[in-house]
């Protein structure tokens, strides 16, 4: 048995009321999409990838199907944060030089001709982990420099792995929200370039930018269903940290299907659900969660809603879900021990939750209200995206093999 009380969720009941056919995200139109998916493509590293069917589990479940994409093989980083970084860097020294990013590949941006017409460049980012890692690989690549600052309790794992990619890396003794911050204000004093998903008045161009670079693996998806020559998704399941990462799908999805897209439930761990407070206020405007954030969702535990993804959140989502964190731990061990004839996916803390939340409101009792609303029944078909592999491998055998987060 779960404590239900644990889980809170609110429907979004002015949704798809007043929405024609031809809705459109301005920044995540047909043309920004194939921008984005070439710059990507012209990486030595780039390949699609996976997007296992969990057909036995499908069976349990009671629903047609689940599709799971598999960002664990992004890059060799083990994360889908790359994806957002590399863009953001990328049209960042486009704009510099004063071209089209479609006139770029990586490679170019890599020669030694562009390094000597940029210069010295020194990008500065705050990050759980894997966004951090991303943005150092990139500047790795390039051959500039990283500074990379991580909050109180992160994994000293994720700090050597930032590390290994070349960066100046630390933990600072503050919460998510104030290391960035502490990024944004080291950036300015010594002449960084600030590179961040969190977004705010007068700090929107960037994160825009890496909301754009996070369409590929959505995308990518998109071909992946159509080559198997299967019907689309009715839900997907998005988690949410500042929110960018779960806009930049639900973005794609307004724009390439309008009122006829996947039905979209936002979920978030309940020590940092500032999407949900934010809906559940219900003033239209984002608010903040405050103080430290004690979730093992550690790419999640972040505190403001990024002003970029809010509004699309606000508008076009179809739930908010916050849940603790047993739910993500079940979905973990769920992932890494499947069923007869499904395959194995290792699944980190962030990347999981959205089957937890599958698998919960499906089996309890307690919580079909949610499915009922939600209209998930026999015929639906979900997608879920795991956005990180066992990025910190130790709390993952804590989690998966001793079995911490237990739901009772």
């Amino acid at each position: 048995m779960i404590d239900n009380t644990s889980f809170k969720y609110i429907a979004n009941k002015q949704v798809r009321k007043i929405e024609t056919e031809h809705i459109s995200v301005p920044f995540m139109d047909q043309e920004v999409i194939g921008k984005v998916r070439n710059f990507h493509k012209s990486f030595i590293e780039y390949q699609v990838t996976p997007l296992h069917s969990l057909k036995a589990l499908s069976r349990k479940l009671n629903v047609q199907n689940i599709w799971i994409k598999d960002e664990s093989y992004r890059f060799g980083l083990n994360a889908f944060k790359v994806l957002g970084g590399s863009y953001a860097v990328g049209k960042y020294l486009a704009k510099k030089l004063g071209i089209d990013i479609s006139e770029l590949s990586f490679e170019i941006l890599k020669s030694r001709e562009m390094k000597e017409r940029l210069g010295s460049i020194t990008f500065v980012t705050a990050t759980d982990g894997n966004h951090g890692r991303g943005i150092a690989w990139a500047a790795n690549q390039l051959g500039q420099k990283s500074v990379v600052f991580m909050p109180k309790g992160s994994s000293e794992i994720r700090l050597n792995n930032i590390k290994n990619e070349g960066a100046k890396a630390s933990i600072t003794e503050l919460n998510y929200d104030d290391t960035v911050r502490l990024a944004k204000q080291y950036a300015d004093e010594n002449n960084g370039v600030f590179i961040q998903d969190s977004s705010w008045v007068g700090y929107e161009e960037i994160p825009t930018w890496i909301m754009q670079g996070y369409c590929t693996l959505i995308d990518e998806t998109f071909e992946q269903i159509n080559l198997e020559g299967d019907e689309w998704p009715t839900h997907v399941f998005l988690q949410a940290g500042v929110g960018s990462f779960a806009a930049s799908v639900l973005g794609y999805f307004v724009t390439r299907f309008g009122k006829n897209r996947p039905i979209t439930i936002i979920v978030e761990p309940n020590e940092a659900a500032c999407i949900y407070k934010s809906v559940a206020i219900n003033d239209g405007k984002p608010h903040a969660v405050t103080g430290f954030m004690p979730t093992i969702m550690a790419g999640l535990a972040c505190g403001e809603p990024s002003t970029v993804a809010w509004g699309l959140l606000r508008d076009y989502a179809d739930m908010y879900i916050s849940c603790p964190d047993y739910v993500s731990a079940k979905a973990m061990r769920m992932l890494g021990n499947p069923l007869p004839g499904d395959p194995r996916v290792i699944s980190g803390e962030s990347g999981a939750v959205g089957l937890g939340v599958l698998s919960l409101i499906r089996e309890e009792q307690a919580l079909h209200p949610i499915a009922s609303q939600l209209q998930i029944n026999k015929d639906s078909r979900i997608l879920l995206i795991s956005t990180e592999g066992d990025t910190d491998p130790e709390g993952y055998r804590n989690i998966v093999w001793d079995g911490m987060y237990p739901s009772f």
